[in-house]
């Protein structure tokens, strides 16, 4: 039976998990939820995850959300992406830390600077986001200096986590040309097979929106 991942091509924590369940060559398909048009607050929406939040993976009658509970169900039914023996420790260090220090915060910043009207925008929170990040930036930099992948000899659900906000084209305060060694790993991330930018991989894009 074909999972069904319920996600929008604008989100980065959706980005993630359909990652994961592409380069781990799953039987997977997208679901379009309209989070702009209201979606995700609607009743039949919470039945599905009470959180109200995308990614949600239907797969044989399991409904699983977070997107990093997903990239490890994917792991445990694949056996791709997880690390050799004994990194398994090391994966989750890095998927925990991207939710606590990259992504939350990458995520705001983006929806504050491009989904917020002009007017609404903080620019102070913004800037204080934006410096938060740098350090995040430079603590990643710094990691993948002089190797491959976060963890070992290959990808894993490490790089496909702290990765999940660093290919969009909004603007948040990230140029890969500042960060010599993300930028490298980010292009071989892009290289690995059945890779796709999040636009082309999750139904939904800014463009769907713009004025006629």
């Amino acid at each position: 039976m074909t999972a069904k991942l319920h996600c929008f091509g604008e989100s980065g924590n959706a980005y993630k998990a359909a990652l994961t369940l592409a380069l781990a060559g799953y039987d997977w398909e997208p679901g379009f939820v309209d989070y702009f048009g209201g979606e995700t607050r609607t009743e039949a929406f919470r039945r599905l995850n009470v959180m109200g939040e995308v990614p949600v993976l239907e797969d044989a009658g399991l409904v699983l959300s977070q997107s990093g509970v997903i990239m490890y169900h994917v792991v445990e039914r694949t056996g791709r992406l997880g690390g050799a023996p004994g990194e398994a420790a090391e994966v989750l260090r890095w998927v925990l830390w991207d939710n606590h220090k990259m992504s939350s915060q990458a995520g705001m910043t983006r929806f504050l600077m491009n989904f917020l009207p002009e007017e609404k925008r903080p620019q102070e929170v913004i800037a204080f986001m934006q410096a938060r990040l740098r350090n995040a930036y430079a603590a990643l930099d710094a990691h993948l200096g002089g190797r491959d992948w976060i963890v070992g000899g290959g990808p894993t659900i490490a790089d496909l986590s702290c990765c999940g906000y660093l290919f969009y084209p909004e603007p948040f305060g990230f140029e890969r040309r500042d960060w010599p060694a993300i930028d490298a790993w980010l292009t071989r991330i892009a290289a690995l097979p059945g890779w796709k930018h999040p636009y082309d991989l999750m139904p939904g894009n800014p463009a769907d929106r713009a004025p006629k």
